[in-house]
């Protein structure tokens, strides 16, 4: 018993160093950091293949048949583009 409670508070050291160390280039003024700020006309798109919406500077943009689409990636957009060929 008193060699497992050695070696955890071998573990523990061990653990606590290798944090300092880690954390040693960093500065408290970056920890303390606000988040970036996202700016952005907050204007949301759907995306035409999985529904989902995002914002409208994130997204892949297509036009097709005269009408703007927007994907969440390029996997949505090929589908869709696929799709279209089937159709027409």
């Amino acid at each position: 018993m008193l060699k497992f409670l050695v070696y955890c508070i071998l573990a523990y050291i061990v653990f606590r160093f290798v944090s300092f160390w880690r954390n040693l280039g960093r500065s408290k003024a970056e920890d303390r950091k606000p988040p970036a700020r996202v700016s952005g006309s907050g204007v949301m798109v759907k995306d035409e293949v999985c529904q989902t919406y995002l914002p409208r500077e994130n997204a892949l943009r297509e036009i097709i048949d005269g009408e703007e689409k927007f994907f969440c990636s390029s996997e949505c957009r090929r589908k869709c583009l696929e799709a279209e060929k089937k159709r027409g």
